[in-house]
């Protein structure tokens, strides 16, 4: 359970905004969406590998630099 701290007299928008940066740090709603549907080890295995593969051009492409 998340508890934000809220000050007596702190907007409300403040306070969602708090809320909003604690969900995104702890990742619920990416766990969410990923349980939502089953999704096969393998397909979640080349998804990872495409993405470090990406991630280790761009690293590559600013080395070159």
């Amino acid at each position: 359970m998340l508890i934000i701290p809220v000050k007596e007299n702190e907007p409300i928008e403040r306070a969602l905004k708090k809320f909003k940066k604690k969900i995104d740090k702890t990742g619920v709603i990416k766990q969410l969406r990923a349980r939502k549907q089953f999704v096969k080890p393998s397909v979640i295995k080349r998804e990872q590998l495409k993405k470090a593969a990406y991630i280790q051009k761009l690293h590559e492409a600013e080395e070159g630099y």
